[in-house]
């Protein structure tokens, strides 16, 4: 069993003091301005060729979009994401329009990238961040209808956290990280 351990001296403190919340407080807005910024860290974000196949859909309490987002939410996630200020449905350009002919095979990958930077800008800004994928995805694909080729595969709740962040928290070893996909299966 893991125990749960305090950051290393030296790793940057914005990403030792990353944590995904699962309680937000309601009045914590995201306005246009820090909308914009986590957007643009995305938007810098590295991929394979220069070809950024990341897209967002963007939800804020009292907009139409987050109305329509809301209903998809399981209800594991609907307890804690509703009060959060932003919900961001992540979409990857995975194939050529309607074809089978892949985009780009990185498109996850360079998805994954981009939600990153948006999290350590959102944790730069006094935002907390919490990636998930507790929603009912043919329903919400349904309901927002991506262009072809697109694919939504998560969504990222933003906000100001209620609460404090966990004393330590539980992670795997750098020993394990190195060696867990080549050691021998017991």
């Amino acid at each position: 069993m893991r125990q749960p351990q305090e950051p290393p001296a030296g790793l940057h403190p914005l990403l030792a003091g990353r944590f995904s919340p699962y309680r937000f407080d309601p009045s914590g807005m995201v306005d246009d301005h820090a909308l914009g910024l986590l957007l643009e860290a995305a938007r810098w974000a590295p991929s394979a060729g220069n070809s950024q196949p990341w897209g967002f859909f963007t939800a804020r309490p009292g907009e139409p979009e987050h109305d329509r987002v809301l209903p998809h939410l399981a209800p594991s996630s609907a307890r804690w994401a509703t009060d959060a200020g932003l919900l961001v449905v992540t979409l990857t350009r995975r194939h050529v329009d309607d074809t089978h002919l892949l985009y780009s095979e990185f498109a996850d990958y360079d998805l994954g990238q981009a939600i990153a930077h948006m999290t350590v800008q959102a944790q730069a800004m006094g935002l907390a961040a919490h990636q998930f994928r507790a929603f009912d995805l043919e329903g919400l694909t349904k309901e927002l209808d991506p262009n072809p080729g697109w694919a939504i595969v998560s969504m990222v709740a933003v906000g100001k956290a209620a609460g404090e962040p966990p004393e330590g928290r539980d992670r795997r070893s750098i020993a394990d990280l190195r060696g867990a996909p080549w050691a021998p299966v017991e």
